[in-house]
């Protein structure tokens, strides 16, 4: 159980992130830095966990290959 609950909180960081550069690319709005300051210990951490859950969820690559393997 603890697993699936890293793995929902870290896709919920990705998709933040993800979210957070697309109104970056299409704007120029930084919502993290907004919400929590430019570049503030807050802001910064929120983009570490970002960073680190996506490194995390690299390995689901690996599962993507069993799923396809399965059908």
């Amino acid at each position: 159980m603890g697993s699936k609950i890293l793995n929902y909180i870290a896709l919920i960081l990705v998709i933040i992130g993800a979210i957070n550069w697309g109104l970056v690319g299409l704007i120029k709005f930084d919502l993290v830095a907004f919400l929590f300051g430019n570049l503030s210990l807050l802001s910064r951490i929120v983009y570490i966990l970002v960073g680190v859950s996506g490194i995390y969820l690299l390995t689901f690559f690996g599962l993507l290959n069993d799923i396809s393997d399965n059908e």
